[in-house]
């Protein structure tokens, strides 16, 4: 059995005329309950509208833009109503009279393992940051749920549909936590200071992207023991392709930057050092090796940095790769990247040659293990075993997440990509 069942705003407070800043579904899309179905942005947070049943949606109301309020209509779904029946069974089987001393003992042990988790979880989980736990992407149930174990959920991070957070998230956090895992638990807070006392001041809200990203970079900086790896690669041959192949590119409206070569150079890399492939599962205890390869680059946008990814990198040509990191790259300056487009990344890539600097100390892109930084690169004089020649050095920097990789692991993906790098014929053909 299923109903028609309208969709409307809940209650979000005061607000009014509040922005949809994003529609995650569209009709025909089947739903569970709590996925979240669009996001609202206010002045303070931005907040998603769950979905109160499981079902199917029939028709969208509201678009990306619009502006709604409280009992604004969403969408209508054709909800399910399988949920209903088995409590009529459960109510049913508690009727006879020999049942009660059954179902007393069976649900008698569960308060137990709750309490231990409870009594301890104030002495060991770090203080909710109420404006982190606003703007965490999870439902209504899960808030509450999390609220209860005393769970900052700006620190969870989501294993559920476009990064939302589940049940399962929340407990396995607590988990880690209660194992002593990195957590990010019992870190001092930075002391609040009024800055105006010690002169003028002017107070300027961060953008949207820097208010979402922070929290996951922090969580990440908490959560992943960083390591950087420094190393040198030498380009001088593939500059001189590069700019060699420049009007090829151009024919096809690319254009051919030494990041598209990154691009083709970290998939051969990763097929080499598969594990540099791979992520954490939640407990922790397994790798989830990738049959893909997506990798995704840093865009420097006017509102902060935005991370598009190129999917399946493996089978596309340098100049297909630099013709859609292009097409990314406008979009993200435009702020029309779509969300899955910004999913499923295997590997990061973070270039700053455009701008300056030797090195620096990316953060791994969780639940990624790890991320390359790449710097300007330089002309230096380079001993061949009778003189010095020129050489174009470019600087890399690998950070990754130690639980995975080991120093060794690392210098010898690095040292592989820098030789990838310098036999630029293996990157065109």
């Amino acid at each position: 059995m299923a109903k028609t069942v309208e969709v409307k705003v809940p209650d979000i407070g005061n607000f009014q005329d509040v922005d949809v800043i994003e529609v995650m579904v569209k009709a025909g899309d089947k739903v569970q309950k709590e996925d979240g179905l669009i996001t609202l942005e206010t002045d303070k947070a931005a907040m998603d509208v769950p979905s109160p049943f499981n079902g199917t949606v029939k028709k969208m109301q509201v678009k990306t833009g619009d502006k709604v309020s409280e009992g604004s209509l969403v969408l209508v779904l054709e909800a399910e109503e399988e949920t209903a029946a088995p409590k009529k069974t459960e109510q049913k089987a508690a009727a006879p009279k020999p049942e009660p001393a059954p179902a007393a003992k069976a649900e008698a042990p569960k308060p137990a393992p709750q309490a231990p988790v409870t009594r301890s979880a104030p002495s060991t989980l770090p203080s909710i940051n109420e404006a982190g736990f606003s703007k965490a992407h999870a439902g209504p149930s899960v808030r509450k749920f999390a609220r209860e174990l005393g769970v900052d959920l700006s620190r969870v991070s989501g294993s559920g549909r476009k990064g939302r957070i589940i049940e399962d998230d929340v407990k396995a956090f607590v988990k880690a936590v209660m194992q002593g895992g990195g957590a990010g638990g019992g870190l001092p807070k930075v002391p609040a200071v009024d800055f105006a006392q010690f002169g003028e001041v002017e107070v300027k809200p961060l953008s949207r992207i820097k208010r979402i990203s922070g929290p996951r970079l922090q969580a990440a900086w908490v959560n992943v023991p960083h390591v950087t790896q420094h190393d040198e690669a030498d380009i001088t041959e593939l500059e001189s392709t590069r700019k060699a192949l420049k009007s090829d590119a151009d024919k096809i409206g690319a254009k051919l930057t030494l990041l598209a070569f990154l691009v083709k150079a970290s998939v051969t890399a990763l097929k080499e050092f598969p594990d540099f492939n791979a992520s954490l599962d939640p407990s922790g205890q397994n790798l989830v090796y990738k049959k893909y390869f997506h990798i995704g680059f840093a865009a420097d946008t006017p509102n902060g940095l935005v991370v598009p990814v190129i999917k399946n990198a493996d089978t596309k040509t340098v100049f297909e790769i630099a013709k859609e990191l292009g097409d990314l790259a406008a979009k993200a300056r435009d702020g029309k990247l779509k969300a899955d487009e910004m999913q499923g990344g295997c590997f990061s890539i973070s270039s700053l040659g455009g701008i300056g600097g030797t090195a620096f100390t990316p953060i791994v892109n969780a639940p990624e293990v790890a991320i390359l930084g790449v710097s300007r690169s330089s002309m230096k004089p380079f001993w061949n075993g009778n003189e010095f020649v020129p050489r174009l050095m470019l600087p890399l920097s690998l950070s990754y997440d130690h639980r995975v990789i080991d120093g060794a692991s690392a210098a010898r993906f690095t040292t592989f990509l820098s030789q990838v790098l310098s036999e630029v014929r293996g990157l065109v053909l």
